[in-house]
C-alpha cells in the first residue's frame, strides 16, 4: 500500500497573511529532499496557497505515521526559524503545541492522507486552499461524486453508476456518519449544507470499494478554544477509471460559490480558483483562493504537477469572483458578509459580551391596555 499525504501549516507570512517566503519553501524542499535520500519518502514536493506550506508526500507508513508526521513537525519548526529570522508574521502560528506528540492530530497542522493500491495509471489531483475552513469541499465533493448535471459519469459509466459513500463529520460532537448515494442524497445535504459543523472527510466507490478522496478536517479554533487564524484545507482526489476525469473533478470549481474565512476568518466570500502564480490572497485578506495540482502516480513517484486552474477555462470563475467580492464587500459589517454571532465565538465577540453584560436592562413591561368601553 501507498500513502499520499499532504501536511501543511501557516508558519509565517510575507507579506502580512498573503504569501510565503521562498527562503522558507527552499528549506523545506531541502528537508523533503533529503527525507526522500534517507529512504523515509518515496517521494515528495513542496508547494503553496497564500501564506501555507504544504508538503506533499508519497511513503509506504500509513496515515497518522508517527515518522512521516514527526518529520513534518520539525520541516515547520525549520521554516518557522527562517521566518522568526526574516521578521515575518505570525511565525509558527499553527503549531500549537511545544513538543512533538504522535502524529499532528491537534497540533495546529492541517492534513489529508489517502491510502491506496496503486493502479496501472493513477491521476491524482492535490487541492490547496487559503483563508477559509474545511467545509469549503463540501459542495465541490457533492458536484464530483453526486451530482449527475457535473459528472456525466454517474450516468454514462457502468462503474460509477453505483454511486459514493460519503463519510462525514461532526466537529462539533466528534463524531462521524456514512452516506449512501444516491440513496441517502438528501439525508447528506442536510448535514453537509452547514458546513462550518459538517464537513465531508472522505469518499468511496461503491462498486470498487476504493477511497477516491480525503479531506484535512482539522478547524484551529475549536482545537485552540480561541481565534488562531484560517484553517486553510487540504484534499486529495484520484480521478479516471471508475472514479470522475479529471475534467470533473475541476468542473465544481467553474462556479465561484461562498465560503467562510476571508479577512480573520470572520467574512463570507468567493472561492476563486487560480494557478500558482496567483495564489496570493491581497484584497480584505482574499478573495479565498483555491489551486489544483494535478500528479501522475507511479510507482511511488509524484511525476508533475500541472497546474490545472492556470488555465483560461477558469477566467470566467475569477471574474464572476471579484464581482461577487464588491458586491459583499459592500455589507461592510454586516451579515451576510460578515458570519452570523454564533461563528464569531472565537473573535473578539465574547470579551464584548463580557464587557456589555451590565448595560443590558430588562424589557419594561407594557402598560396594560385599557378598553375603551371601561374609559372614564
Amino acid at each position: 500500500m501507498t500513502t499520499l499525504s499532504i501536511i501543511k501549516a501557516d508558519t509565517g507570512g510575507f507579506v502580512g497573511h498573503s504569501s510565503v517566503h521562498p527562503d522558507m519553501l527552499a528549506v523545506a524542499r531541502k528537508a523533503v529532499r533529503d527525507a526522500v535520500g534517507d529512504g523515509l519518502l518515496m517521494d515528495g514536493t513542496v508547494s503553496y496557497c497564500g501564506d501555507d506550506v504544504s508538503l506533499i508526500m508519497t511513503h509506504e507508513h500509513g496515515a497518522d505515521a508517527e515518522a512521516v508526521h514527526s518529520f513534518a513537525w520539525d520541516t515547520f519548526l525549520r521554516t518557522t526559524e527562517v521566518a522568526k529570522r526574516l521578521g515575518l508574521y505570525g511565525a509558527g502560528q499553527d503549531l500549537l503545541s511545544d513538543a512533538f506528540s504522535g502524529n499532528l492530530r491537534g497540533m495546529g497542522p492541517g492534513y489529508a492522507e489517502l491510502e491506496y493500491t496503486e493502479r496501472p495509471s493513477e491521476p491524482v489531483i492535490c487541492f490547496l486552499a487559503d483563508k477559509t475552513e474545511p467545509g469549503a469541499w463540501n459542495l465541490p465533493l457533492y458536484k464530483m461524486f453526486a451530482d449527475p448535471f457535473n459528472t456525466a459519469g454517474l450516468v454514462i459509466d457502468q462503474v460509477m453508476h453505483a454511486g459514493f459513500r460519503f463519510e462525514v463529520y461532526d466537529l462539533y460532537e466528534e463524531k462521524r456518519i456514512w452516506f449512501d448515494t444516491p440513496r441517502d442524497l438528501h439525508d447528506l445535504l442536510m448535514y453537509i449544507g452547514a458546513p462550518a459543523r459538517y464537513v465531508v472527510h472522505a469518499v468511496e466507490s461503491a462498486t470498487l470499494g476504493i477511497q477516491a478522496a480525503a479531506t484535512s478536517t482539522q478547524r484551529l479554533s475549536l482545537i485552540a478554544g480561541k481565534y488562531v487564524g484560517k484553517d486553510d484545507p487540504v484534499m486529495i482526489v484520484r480521478c479516471q477509471s471508475g472514479l470522475p476525469a479529471v475534467g470533473e473533478v475541476l468542473e465544481p470549481f467553474a462556479f465561484p460559490y461562498t465560503v467562510a474565512g476571508c479577512m480573520r476568518g470572520s467574512h463570507h466570500a468567493p472561492f476563486m480558483p487560480v494557478g500558482l502564480d496567483q495564489a496570493h490572497p491581497a484584497r480584505f485578506d482574499g478573495p479565498p483562493r483555491v489551486v489544483a495540482l494535478g500528479f501522475q502516480i507511479h510507482d511511488g513517484k509524484l511525476i508533475g504537477p500541472r497546474d490545472l486552474f492556470a488555465d483560461p477555462s477558469f477566467d470566467r470563475a475569477r471574474s464572476q469572483a471579484n464581482e461577487v467580492m464588491d458586491y459583499l464587500r459592500r455589507h461592510g459589517p454586516f451579515e451576510p458578509h460578515r458570519l452570523p454571532l454564533e461563528d464569531l465565538e472565537y473573535t473578539t465577540m465574547r470579551q464584548l459580551e463580557h464587557d456589555m453584560a451590565d448595560r443590558w436592562e430588562p424589557l419594561a413591561a407594557p402598560e396594560p391596555v385599557v378598553p375603551a368601553s371601561r374609559r372614564g
